[in-house]
């Protein structure tokens, strides 16, 4: 399989990370941050949650100070978008991320995956999209009861003191999902290692993204 690197160990590299829910960037695309920060890649950081009010306020900003540890830069923007009615706010999220896109001009966009099962995940890949036209996006992945795992075409192998960090800092940092029956070292670590075999990851694990677009240079 032919690998095309991210970055490489002293570049920098700016990321926006863009996640519906508290948890949904650390379960999509957390390992993928742990791993460009510990392989000494100089990551820009905005990280946004558009929902997070409350306590799960205050998970997700624990939760993105101790993912991003050792990153070059850091930037936590928190919002309090009401769960689960996304699409009727979708004028006034886009004006949202409108405002995001004036303050970061990144190298990647980590969003949610297109034909997500959960209605907000699908509205803010839509809107990801519809704001941010000239940039690599790649669409993460969030397990639910739903059933809607889906074919990827993009991987980023995890070392798997990588994946144990991912999984340790999800079960310390989100404690009002711990009652859900899948929001479980079970869980993450189970799909990571589908995905690690899908792009035989040399220790096993791996996370999945899609990219709808790419363009390609020589030299």
């Amino acid at each position: 399989m032919r690998q095309l690197p991210l970055a490489r160990r002293g570049e920098r590299l700016s990321v926006l990370c863009l996640g519906a829910h508290s948890d949904d960037i650390e379960i999509g695309a957390g390992g993928t941050i742990l791993r460009l920060i510990a392989d000494g890649v100089l990551v820009d950081i905005h990280w946004c949650v558009l929902s997070a009010p409350g306590i799960r306020a205050d998970e997700a900003n624990a939760s993105a100070i101790a993912f991003l540890q050792g990153a070059a830069v850091t930037n936590i923007e928190l919002a309090e978008f009401e769960d689960s009615y996304f699409p009727s706010q979708s004028r006034e999220i886009k004006q949202w991320l409108s405002a995001v896109r004036e303050r970061v001009s990144p190298d990647v966009i980590f969003t949610h995956a297109r034909d997500d099962a959960h209605q907000d995940h699908r509205e803010v890949n839509r809107l990801t999209t519809n704001v941010f036209r000239d940039h690599l996006v790649l669409e993460y992945e969030i397990p639910k009861w739903d059933g809607d795992l889906m074919q990827h075409n993009t991987y980023m192998p995890l070392p798997s003191t990588i994946m144990d960090r991912k999984t340790e800092l999800l079960l310390e940092h989100f404690g009002t999902q711990r009652s859900k029956d899948w929001f479980d070292e079970l869980t993450f670590k189970g799909l990571a290692r589908l995905r690690g075999m899908e792009c035989r990851a040399e220790e096993r694990f791996a996370e999945a993204f899609t990219n709808r677009k790419l363009a390609l240079t020589i030299g």
